[in-house]
């Protein structure tokens, strides 16, 4: 039973970084019906503008001196910088690669594949600008080990988890609760009448990448605190689970992906901790196939239909 809860608790934390990111691929393309396959090198970028923003604030390139703010306290003012600076990326990216295509009328191929190069052009930009060194995070909070029996659960863990559960119920409260939300919800339906009705849809695209890129910093300083070696590859193969976590949850769908996220954390744990480890990928994505060939809209997703 201890070593049950062990890997609960375990894939939980794994689930809840494919969850945060599998949230931002939801949010755009539920308004665009856009696959943004940059966001897993978003995520990426997150990671490092955090470690620059902990550093400036440690003291390390002439910003705060060391010792002057304690850890939670840089903690506290490296998270809303790290998503506003995150945000900016995601929104320069609409705003130079995808809106000139939205507003050509280019055909989603032509957009997937302007998606793919945005997320190579930042993996060789950080590889370029940085080096292919990897770069150690600040260890900013100390760790504290909560031990049940055989069970240990650190502070750390615990963060994650709440924080993607939160993001969780801030977004669907968004979503579902709010004006803009509508606004979100009426452009994935009808992006033609929308305008009509006097709703900016680039002002709400522009929001929409910044909540999901937002959070996708927050997920790069959660995953940079939790493993803190980063290198400019790291959200390539993060990034391509959190979207197929996205897609058999429903993608499209904000519980679909919250769930999805979680789902793939509790299969991948679960293969880990009963098979050898270099089975974990080959069965997680078999039992995935499973699930979508059973639903191929995934678990909340539904079928469009268009009415001639």
């Amino acid at each position: 039973m201890e070593f049950l809860i062990q890997n609960i608790f375990n894939a939980l934390q794994w689930g809840s970084f494919y969850a945060l990111i599998a949230l931002g691929y939801t949010l755009v393309y539920g308004v665009l019906l856009l696959i943004n396959f940059a966001h897993g090198d978003i995520f990426m970028v997150g990671a490092y503008i955090a470690f620059f923003v902990t550093a400036f604030l440690l003291g390390d390139f002439g910003g705060m001196a060391s010792g002057a703010l304690p850890g939670w306290a840089i903690l506290a003012l490296a998270v809303p910088l790290t998503m506003a600076l995150t945000s900016c990326v995601g929104v320069t990216l609409e705003r130079i690669a995808y809106r000139p295509l939205r507003r050509k009328g280019a055909h989603r191929l032509y957009v997937v594949i302007t998606a793919l190069m945005c997320g190579l052009v930042l993996e060789n930009g950080n590889l370029a600008l940085l080096g292919a060194s990897r770069k150690k995070f600040p260890e900013l909070v100390d760790k504290a080990i909560w031990t049940f029996g055989e069970v240990s659960v650190t502070n750390l863990k615990v963060a994650v988890i709440v924080a993607a559960v939160a993001v969780f119920l801030i977004l669907q409260t968004i979503v579902t609760r709010t004006k803009i939300g509508m606004a979100m919800r009426g452009i994935s339906y009808d992006k033609f009448a929308i305008p009509l009705m006097g709703i900016p849809v680039d002002s709400i695209i522009v929001f929409t990448f910044v909540l999901g890129s937002g959070f996708a910093g927050l997920a790069g300083l959660l995953f940079a605190m939790s493993y803190p070696i980063l290198e400019p590859y790291m959200g390539a193969l993060i990034g391509w689970k959190a979207f197929i976590a996205a897609v058999v949850g429903g993608i499209g769908d904000i519980r679909g992906a919250f769930l999805g996220g979680f789902l793939l954390g509790f299969i991948e744990i679960g293969v880990a901790a009963v098979f050898p480890s270099t089975l974990r990928d080959l069965l997680a994505f078999s039992i995935l196939l499973v699930i979508l060939w059973w639903k191929p809209t995934g678990l909340f997703g539904v079928a469009k239909t268009t009415k001639i």
